[in-house]
């Protein structure tokens, strides 16, 4: 496997794909109303998901060609048997500068250790709710204790940091979570991010109605700790505002109300091999079959350089016409 620099991966856009996303599995132990049905979905077959080996040749190809950024998810990344060994394959990889990670937090007390000796530089955790009753609402598992004790722990390495929590803005629900966030982000050194309500739902329940912007959020916390915009760095999927009197700082991601497509760098990879060149995309690239058909590294590096040529100028989800993908988040990749 070679690992010799490149000619950087670029789209037909002129845009830098220096980002990838890696699902390390579809499987979850939630069923958050936003992603999933409560009764689950069909889970890929354990033949159909990359093994550590593929998923280690592709990301070190990707790297070769330029991708420094690798943030592992799910479903529930935690979930996949001996993920901390992944992580650490991965962060030995010449010119991997950032390993992160997305997760329900559920595991992490018995993970934090591991991933943290494994390599991983980042963490970013889902919490909908700072109430136990609320968080089993829309979450349907009664799990808030175990999240926040995870949390704790993996607070206790000074390398974890900044650690990120994301809460999904739903209209009818995060109203009342806005000042409670604000409160946590304040009082804890965590920056709490609201995510939009996208349409990747199962249920296909989304509307534009659903949304509660970020707009709206960062109106209401105003108004309580006034706030001051960070300047945003380039290809961030969020807009940073510190509490005017240096007491810590909330993050936006408004992918609906204020997309941030044109500097987009990201490209994801699913559990089975699919290469996604955006998050609401309707085409996918099979990666895993050349890589189980004795393909080499400059032929699964063509394929790749062909699927990125073609990646989306943005995900239009606010014009007419406007489909949602057919796979939901969950099996996509956060």
């Amino acid at each position: 496997m070679t690992t010799l620099p490149r000619t950087p991966l670029v789209d037909g856009h002129g845009r830098l794909i220096q980002d990838v996303r890696v699902s390390v599995t579809d499987r979850c132990n939630f069923r958050c109303q936003y992603c999933m049905p409560a009764e689950g979905l069909p889970w890929l077959e354990r033949s159909s998901v990359l093994t550590f080996e593929e998923i280690e040749r592709l990301v070190t190809l990707l790297v070769a060609m330029g991708v420094h950024d690798v943030r592992l998810t799910g479903g529930e990344p935690l979930v996949r048997r001996d993920f901390p060994a992944l992580a650490a394959r991965l962060a030995r990889i010449p010119g991997l500068q950032d390993l992160s990670v997305t997760t329900n937090g559920y595991l992490l007390a018995r993970d934090a250790d591991a991933l943290v000796a494994a390599g991983v530089h980042r963490f970013n955790v889902s919490i909908d709710s700072l109430q136990r009753d609320r968080f089993f609402a829309l979450t349907r598992r009664d799990a808030l204790p175990q999240v926040l004790e995870g949390i704790e722990k993996l607070a206790a390495h000074p390398q974890a940091h900044p650690i990120k929590i994301n809460a999904v803005a739903m209209r009818g629900f995060t109203e009342e979570e806005a000042l409670p966030f604000a409160r946590f982000a304040r009082e804890y050194p965590y920056e709490v991010r609201f995510i939009e309500f996208m349409p990747l739902d199962a249920d296909r329940n989304w509307t534009p109605d659903s949304v509660l912007s970020g707009a709206e959020i960062r109106a209401a916390v105003h108004a309580v700790y006034p706030l001051e915009e960070v300047p945003r760095e380039p290809s961030a999927t969020a807009r940073v505002y510190r509490f005017a009197d240096g007491q810590g700082q909330l993050g936006f991601i408004d992918p609906v109300s204020d997309p941030f497509c044109g500097d987009c760098n990201r490209i994801r990879l699913t559990a089975d091999g699919k290469l996604r060149t955006c998050l609401f995309s309707h085409n996918e690239t099979d990666l895993r079959t050349p890589l189980r058909d004795g393909s080499s590294d400059a032929e699964v590096e063509a394929i790749i350089r062909a699927a990125v040529w073609k990646k989306e100028l943005k995900h239009r989800v606010n014009e007419p016409g406007f489909v949602q993908p057919l796979r939901s988040m969950s099996a996509i990749g956060g």
